[in-house]
């Protein structure tokens, strides 16, 4: 899984950035408000002037972060952020032999919250924002310039203030490390939350018509999504790596089955879908397990099921394991009447000495075959000799990720029969594609 593509941590990310935002609203509008206050009481119109810049950059962040337009607001705190700090450190915060400078610690905030914002970003862009930062805290934290100043604010509020400086940088600092702590490992996270999900019924799932040259419905895939409480809609590309690592796709495999199940066992009592078939994702640590056919023998006798309705899909990575016990159990699930499709063909690890030995009823062609299928002489090769392969070894073939006509019209010229994409249907709900295949069923 490549984190920063990965459409969970973006969430994630985003999530943090919006809390760090309104940490920053807090600290500018709390400290402009007290500020300008005393400052007025002082009559020190000039430092008024800058807390109410505060006051209005709060007020603008707080709007641009509610708008979700976080990277302005972040560019409008860091860009006011450090002009008025510099200012401040240089012209009223200076050493002065009795209180000590603190303005300048606002930079380290800075620091961490640019950290946090950028991680995403351009290396150049994270880096140099975080040294230009640094640098600016190590001038004022390392010199004594200017030694003297009229502006400077007098002794005894500046001590005041060393104390408060001190302390609301604190607490800025602590309030960014929960925020990048609390959610820093969404795979833990998901990790906690799958058997809870499972628990509080928040998986379900999604039915991608499969369809004949005429586009009548033939069957199904059933495609696992989750929708998290925090996170949303969660991609099965977040969430399938993390059960598999964990051990969790066991139950989740389970539950996937035995939901199928029942789903073919309402479609057997209407007669406008009685013919349809129905394929599950079954992953290699589920197939693999020693008692996983008497699993499916368990749905298929539980519910009542005609076991030919039922299509399991492998990936090609679950052939790499022990070649004898795959065989088997697929030998099995053929006398039970369950058939077996691989899918994904050709972008793994089968070759045709693999497909010689599997009892296999069905091959998918990868989307990213089909993807450019008219423009990649390569992929077109690819599709027509999986098309030819099916076609001598007695297979049918599917092609899965058909989104044109014109990708439709390829595959039918090299004979294919039965497709699954966009061009035909989105993933639908049950009730939705219940609707959908009685309007197109397969005669």
């Amino acid at each position: 899984m490549n984190i920063q593509q990965s459409a969970l941590f973006k969430k994630v990310h985003q999530r943090r950035v919006v809390s760090l935002l309104w940490v920053c609203v807090a600290l500018l509008a709390g400290l402009g408000s007290a500020w300008s206050l005393v400052f007025s009481l002082m009559g020190r119109w000039d430092l008024v002037g800058l807390e109410v810049v505060l006051l209005v950059t709060a007020g603008a962040v707080a709007w641009l972060t509610h708008r979700r337009r976080t990277r302005l607001a972040w560019g409008l705190v860091l860009v006011i952020g450090y002009v008025t700090l510099c200012l401040f450190a240089m012209f009223f915060d200076g050493h002065d032999g009795v209180s000590p400078r603190t303005s300048h610690l606002y930079f380290l905030v800075l620091t961490l919250a640019s950290m946090l914002v950028f991680r995403n970003e351009s290396p150049l862009l994270r880096w140099s924002t975080v040294a230009v930062l640094m640098a600016t805290f190590v001038v004022f934290a390392s010199s004594n310039w200017p030694h003297s100043s009229e502006l400077f604010i007098p002794p005894p509020i500046r001590l005041v203030g060393a104390w408060i400086n001190t302390a609301t940088a604190m607490v800025g600092l602590i309030a960014l490390v929960h925020i990048m702590l609390s959610e820093g490992m969404p795979a833990n996270s998901l990790e906690r939350d799958i058997d809870q999900g499972l628990s509080r019924g928040e998986f379900f799932l999604l039915y991608q018509p499969q369809v004949q040259a005429d586009g009548s419905v033939i069957g199904a895939e059933a495609l696992l999504r989750w929708r998290h409480p925090k996170f949303g809609l969660v991609s099965p590309a977040d969430f399938i790596p993390v059960a598999e690592q964990s051990g969790q796709i066991l139950p989740v495999g389970a539950w996937v089955l035995s939901t199928a199940g029942q789903t073919l066992a309402h479609w057997l009592k209407v007669p406008a879908l009685a013919r349809l078939t129905l394929s599950v994702n079954v992953s290699a640590r589920q197939f693999l397990q020693a008692d996983f056919v008497d699993q499916v023998a368990a749905v298929v006798h539980e519910f009542g099921l005609n076991p030919s309705r039922l299509k399991l899909e492998l990936t090609e990575s679950t052939l790499i394991h022990d070649m004898n016990d795959i065989v088997q159990k697929m030998q099995q699930l053929r006398a039970l009447g369950v058939g077996c499709a691989l899918d994904d063909f050709g972008t793994g690890f089968s070759s045709l000495g693999y497909l010689k030995k599997l009892p296999l009823d069905q091959l998918k062609i990868d989307q990213t075959f089909v993807r450019d299928v008219l423009t990649d002489p390569s992929d077109a090769a690819i599709a027509r000799t999986v098309l030819q392969l099916g076609e001598s070894l007695g297979l049918s073939v599917i092609a899965e990720g058909v989104e044109t006509p014109g990708q439709r019209d390829f595959l039918l010229e090299n004979h294919c029969r039965f497709f699954q994409g966009y061009l035909f249907s989105r993933p639908l709900s049950l009730v939705d594609f219940e609707t959908y295949a009685g309007k197109y069923r397969s005669s």
